[in-house]
């Protein structure tokens, strides 16, 4: 698989244990770029703080023995995109939080109407009330045309996603683990279809296994991707609260669906809307945050936009038809009396049953129109 050098050498950079995004960054302000910190010996790298003369060497020799051409070959065999910093496909939304990954991994595509999303997470021990909730968010939401932004766990990730998807809307998958083995292993078709319909994305190696550290540190992604972050069944000690604190730090808006002060699966989501949470009732508060106004404000508008469809025609009878193709304007009955040769009783019948029909409406001074 081919990428331009810089790209190549920020994969580098990425597969360095140790490394993460806050000392790539301190590493391309101090020398430059990414070819740049390659070519830097161990007393420059020294110059770095946090990066001790033991840590100096080990990152060196990790630089002279690079694996990226297989990392590489093994993109290529999963059908693995690579997306650098400043790549025109790069989230501008990714690339305003204070950690950044500089380069990230993606199967699928991420499009400009994926900046407007909404991450729904919960917990993976959920009840049927947060599975219900998720599926019903999500759906509303992509109806809307909004993208989903989950983490493919099981729970309410893997609600939410399946509903979007059923729905036919777009969904993204955060991962914590690499994308040559799906994680939980019984998801692998969900994300196949995800990638077909959205995007799988992680900033892990490909190998990597979704070790318990790194889920916290990739719900950052899942926040900074998103306009706003529901939370919407968690326990007090779920991993979905830290999305939410990610969310807060990244000034995005939090939000939190009720659940019954009985049940220790909604703990944590009643907790956070004690601390200043937005309540979540359902879509249209979610869409109130995200563009100010309701799902029924937006389809008001859409209809008044659009041209109104023409209402069919009851049955009428030969004299009512008549009647119907001459008041191609308001008239008089008098008018219509001359016009169609009909006496006065019959066509003073035929227009009271179109009146019942809502097909014509009498106007003041006996004159009449089509509905």
């Amino acid at each position: 698989m081919q990428v331009p050098d810089a790209v190549r050498d920020l994969l580098t950079l990425s597969l360095v244990p140790g490394i993460g995004p806050r000392l790539t960054a301190a590493l391309l302000e101090r020398f430059g770029s990414s070819a740049a910190v390659l070519r830097a010996n161990v007393a420059e790298l020294c110059e770095i703080p946090y990066l001790t003369p033991r840590l100096a060497e080990e990152v060196r020799r990790a630089f002279e023995n690079s694996n990226a051409a297989a990392e590489l070959e093994r993109m290529g065999k999963h059908g693995v995109r690579l997306v650098a910093w400043g790549d025109a496909e790069y989230p501008a939304s990714l690339a305003t939080i204070s950690d950044p990954p500089y380069v990230f991994y993606l199967r699928g595509t991420v499009t400009a109407a994926d900046s407007n999303a909404v991450a729904l997470v919960g917990s993976r021990h959920c009840t049927d009330y947060g599975k219900r909730v998720a599926s019903r968010l999500a759906a509303g939401l992509v109806r809307a045309g909004v993208t989903v932004i989950s983490g493919l766990a099981r729970g309410i990730d893997g609600a939410a996603h399946r509903a979007a998807l059923e729905a036919g809307g777009r969904t993204i998958a955060v991962l914590a683990g690499g994308l040559s083995r799906i994680y939980p292993p019984e998801h692998a078709e969900l994300a196949k279809q995800i990638e077909a319909s959205g995007a799988l994305l992680t900033e892990s190696k490909m190998d990597q296994e979704p070790i318990a550290g790194l889920f916290p540190v990739r719900n950052r992604i899942i926040s900074a991707l998103s306009k706003v972050v529901v939370l919407v069944e968690a326990a007090e000690k779920s991993g979905a609260l830290i999305t939410a604190h990610h969310a807060a730090e990244q000034g995005r808006t939090v939000m939190s669906v009720p659940g019954s002060v009985e049940a220790a699966s909604s703990g944590g989501s009643n907790e956070l809307i004690r601390k200043g949470a937005i309540l979540c009732r359902g879509v249209d508060d979610i869409l109130e945050e995200l563009h100010g106004v309701s799902a029924m404000a937006v389809a008001e508008k859409k209809a008044a936009a659009a041209p109104p469809a023409p209402r069919p025609l009851p049955e009428l009878d030969e004299t009512q038809r008549r009647i119907w193709e001459a008041l191609t304007e308001a008239c008089h009955l008098d008018v219509l009396v001359q016009r169609l040769g009909i006496p006065v009783p019959q066509i003073s019948g035929a227009l009271m049953m179109m009146e019942m029909k809502k097909v014509v409406r009498r106007l003041p001074g006996n004159r009449y129109e089509r509905c």
